[in-house]
């Protein structure tokens, strides 16, 4: 907790590292310390949880958000026969086998947002229509507005763990 002389009405909270910080004014009391800091924490706490994808829960609910993605973006693709989580791999985020339709996701992937998930299923269902990584299937996966935001969340999230998680064939830019 910080104190400020600066700060007047707000009370802010974020997380450094595995600290919580909340920013107070100084001229509080301690009741209202207390309230704010209760307050603030299950604020982060519902927030982290939204971004979290209920699709982390099981087997059942990743196949359920995997629907709701063909529906919206790829309407035309095919439904896997199975989607699951999987002890993570070693050097991919998933992996998709298109001639039995089967779909596995590391279990690195559970705590990521939901906007990376739904990114990293999309590109796993695109391969259930084109199974390699030319511009076909890269058209496909850019039906996904946050395709090259969540490759770069990817890519950070592999280099500061130090996985050595690659991809082989690098996204292709679409033009609009």
């Amino acid at each position: 907790m910080r104190r400020s002389a600066r700060r007047r009405r707000t009370v802010t909270a974020y997380r450094d590292g595995d600290r919580v910080i909340v920013l107070l004014p100084a001229r509080m009391t301690r009741s209202e310390e207390e309230h704010w800091v209760a307050e603030m924490l299950g604020r982060l706490r519902r927030s982290e949880t939204r971004r979290r994808s209920p699709a982390r829960a099981s087997d059942t609910a990743l196949l359920s958000r995997c629907r709701e993605l063909l529906r919206r973006h790829l309407p035309e693709c095919p439904e896997p026969a199975s989607v699951r989580w999987v002890p993570s791999m070693r050097t991919r985020w998933a992996s998709c086998t298109p001639s039995d339709a089967s779909i596995r996701v590391g279990e690195r992937l559970r705590d990521v947002p939901s906007w990376v998930l739904d990114y990293v299923l999309l590109h796993e269902l695109a391969h259930l229509l084109v199974p390699g990584h030319g511009p076909d299937f890269w058209a496909l996966v850019h039906r996904y507005p946050k395709t090259e935001r969540a490759v770069g969340y990817l890519e950070g999230l592999a280099a500061a763990a130090g996985w050595e998680i690659t991809d082989d064939d690098e996204p292709v830019s679409i033009e609009a």
